[in-house]
């Protein structure tokens, strides 16, 4: 709850849990700045600004590990390359373990604001031990730690942004995140090498207590969108706009409701008696709603897609820059440069984001797949050192880049509309704060699953066979990708829904 909040006239403390859920409304004397505080705008700018700085943290210090560990921690040269793994091992450990419990942590509670905060001071306690640490048992702790700061953010932190817009810009605003996430992917490392090499070791953890310190500002001035309702007189909260459109029983933009083959299988078949339908919802209401959201092919499949993606875009960090030193002779610096190619076509991701929106996510996504194939393959073109095969291989990551925009945003939308299309056929069913919380904490996990087996895939294959097998396998497995996406993405392909999906399509044109 707010901390600035006056209640006077009720004579209760000020920040109280009681002050907001007792007092009438519109006698509570409203924070500072409550419309801009509590605005989607903003709400989306500070939980993007937690996924910069929480992915940013984390491959800031990676090109920086080689070197600190020998010189600071007098690990032998022999044993610095298994460190750097475990190191690297440990940060998913904590992102997968984290991830289930942080999201059932954040449906449980009644504000995203509390557990918000306690992984920015997870993080910000991870990074002093990184800091500060002298021997591996604390920069594995603190390694740990961060991964488990990583969870919060992506499960809170796009809960709280799923309950700020409404249904019709899930994809604008979660194109944004992406814009930040590819950011803090492909700039982190270039910056923490950049520095390390001109500043020294501490300079590079200064510029990320800088953004530590940023991050602190936004996220308690932050007023949730629910919290600030309370403050609002009836009329004016009846003529702003919800978080939650009322029309929730209508399907989602782009989504179509099941088929009566998926229905029947879930116990609502008209055949069946008022009892057994009574002990089948009943039945459902008890299960754990993680358990309900992975038997939901929609959802499996946006976290395979989710896999996949990461397993492509992991598999350039590890593959692009020992490649570009090998056929062009880049150093650190140079390598570093060439992902701004794949960054650049990332800013583009809430634009296709609001596409989504009114469009849907199937054509997005799975085009994004389709069209990262041949870009991938045709990486293995340029492989000598010269200026027009430069100028083709960053060509080539700039497309690629621009497929994969096409996927993260609508990806990461179809999740928020598979709960809530679950939750319209039956209200309730998750609680009163929903499972948006623990959808994301598996999207989480998907991503992290992903992020361990790019690199380990890509790297044993560049060894093993070269880098034209690398580019022709990871091509491959985009295509393969793209498949159950144009099935289930925005509800099962059947003939039935097509005609439901046309229809709500040409009646939002009208």
């Amino acid at each position: 709850m707010e901390h600035d909040q006056d209640c006077k006239e009720h004579e209760l403390p000020p920040g109280s849990e009681s002050d907001v859920t007792t007092a009438p409304r519109g006698h509570l004397k409203k924070p500072m700045f409550l419309e801009f505080r509590s605005g989607k705008g903003f709400i989306i700018a500070v939980v993007a600004v937690a996924v910069f700085t929480d992915v940013f943290l984390y491959g800031l210090i990676v090109p920086v590990f080689p070197f600190s560990l020998e010189d600071r921690v007098g690990v032998s040269s022999d044993s610095v390359q298994k460190w750097v793994s475990v190191l690297l091992a440990v940060y998913g450990v904590g992102l997968l373990v984290g991830s289930p419990v942080c999201g059932y942590i954040a449906d449980r509670t009644t504000s995203r604001r509390a557990p918000f905060m306690a992984g920015l001071v997870t993080l910000a306690g991870s990074t002093v031990m990184l800091c500060i640490g002298s021997n591996i048992t604390v920069l594995v702790i603190g390694r740990l730690l961060q991964g488990i700061s990583a969870a919060v953010v992506w499960t809170v932190g796009l809960a709280l942004l799923v309950d700020t817009v409404g249904q019709d810009e899930v994809g604008e605003s979660m194109g944004v995140v992406a814009v930040a996430m590819s950011l803090g992917i492909f700039v982190a490392p270039l910056l923490g090498g950049v520095v390390y090499e001109k500043g020294g070791y501490y300079a590079v953890f200064a510029m990320a207590f800088g953004l530590i310190g940023v991050d602190i500002v936004l996220r308690l001035i932050v007023i949730e969108k629910k919290t600030a309702q309370k403050y609002m007189d009836p009329e004016e909260e009846a003529a702003g706009d919800p978080a939650v459109p009322a029309d929730l029983e209508r399907s989602d933009q782009g989504t179509v409701l099941p088929d009566s083959v998926e229905e029947r299988e879930r116990g609502d078949q008209p055949d069946s008696s008022p009892e057994e339908l009574s002990k089948i919802r009943l039945f459902l209401r008890r299960m754990p709603p993680v358990i309900t959201l992975l038997g939901h092919p929609r959802l499996l499949v946006a976290l395979w897609a989710t896999l996949m993606q990461a397993v492509l875009t992991t598999s350039f960090e590890t593959t692009v820059p020992l490649h570009v030193h090998d056929t062009f002779g880049f150093g650190p610096t140079g390598a570093g440069l060439m992902f701004i190619a794949l960054i650049v076509p990332s800013f583009f991701a809430p634009l296709i984001g609001k596409m989504c929106d009114r469009y849907g996510p199937r054509l997005f996504a799975t085009g994004g797949f389709i069209l990262l194939t041949p870009f991938l393959i045709l990486l293995r073109l340029p492989d000598k050192n010269e200026v027009g095969q430069i100028v083709l291989f960053c060509a080539l990551l700039a497309l690629a880049g621009a497929a994969l925009a096409l996927v993260m945003a609508p990806v990461m939308a179809e999740i928020t509309l598979v709960v809530r299309d679950l939750e319209s056929k039956r209200p309730g069913r998750f609680g009163p704060n929903g499972a948006y919380g623990q959808a994301y904490s598996l999207f989480n996990v998907a991503f992290a699953g992903g992020s361990v087996v790019g690199p380990l895939l890509a790297g044993l294959l560049n060894d093993a066979v070269g880098w034209k097998t690398v580019t022709l396998v990871l091509g491959l497995l985009s295509l393969f990708a793209a498949f159950p996406t144009f099935i289930y993405t925005g509800g099962l392909m059947t003939k039935e829904n097509l005609k439901r999906l046309k229809i709500s399509r040409s009646t939002r044109a009208v």
